[in-house]
């Protein structure tokens, strides 16, 4: 379908893995969708999907309910039906080998061992899609990273990722408008760069307008 763009939130479905370190991917979609005032109200392809207008632009939010290692399941047949070039794709997804509260943007490349990322990479037939990687840290101590990433943001950790959270919507906004170089010169790197004027809302609460 002429110019529509495809957002992509990565998570797993259910309400277990609601709030957990791997669900940020989710949750910014949420807050993109609530912002403007958009609504993850149909199942399409496997995936809760929101449509409708962002910075100008016709949009599909995403969130594929596959779990997060077969993304592509749904990703792929989405773009595939809606006939959606990979240029006007973009994923957001946790990485585990960024700090908690920084923001990575890249226009192309390899999946980082994000698995959700790699299965979508691998659906599409490339590397060259747009993705907002938001940091949630390494586990502490010798904890298993697939436990790690299933437990959930609690106090400072919580206030870090709604920041990043939201700043990953500022730069999705600004991917729609001006494209993935100024989204990423602009809002590329660690949140103490661009704190909000005033408190981030809880993880828990998607924002109903502007901050």
């Amino acid at each position: 379908m002429a110019d529509l763009y495809l957002i992509v939130g990565l998570g797993n479905p259910g309400a277990r893995y609601e709030n957990t370190r791997h669900n940020i991917g989710f949750k910014t979609v949420e807050r993109l969708a609530a912002k403007h005032n958009l609504s993850f109200g149909k199942i399409e392809h496997k995936a809760q999907v929101a449509s409708g207008m962002i910075a100008g632009q016709r949009v599909l939010l995403s969130k594929p309910q596959t779990f997060m290692n077969i993304s592509g399941d749904s990703v792929g047949p989405i773009a595939n039906f809606y006939k959606i070039p990979p240029e006007r794709i973009l994923v957001t997804a946790d990485d585990l080998d960024i700090p908690l509260g920084t923001l990575r943007i890249r226009q192309e490349g390899s999946s980082g061992g994000q698995n959700g990322l790699k299965h979508i990479l691998q659906r599409l037939g490339t590397q060259e899609v747009a993705r907002v990687r938001l940091g949630i840290g390494r586990p502490p101590g010798r904890m298993d990273p697939a436990d790690y990433v299933l437990t959930p943001f609690k106090g400072d950790d919580e206030i870090l990722a709604t920041e990043v959270m939201d700043r990953a919507v500022l730069a999705i906004e600004l991917w729609l408008t001006d494209g993935i170089e100024l989204a990423m010169s602009r809002y590329n790197g660690p949140v103490e760069s661009l704190r909000p004027q005033k408190p981030a809302k809880p993880i828990s609460a998607a924002p109903t307008e502007e901050n």
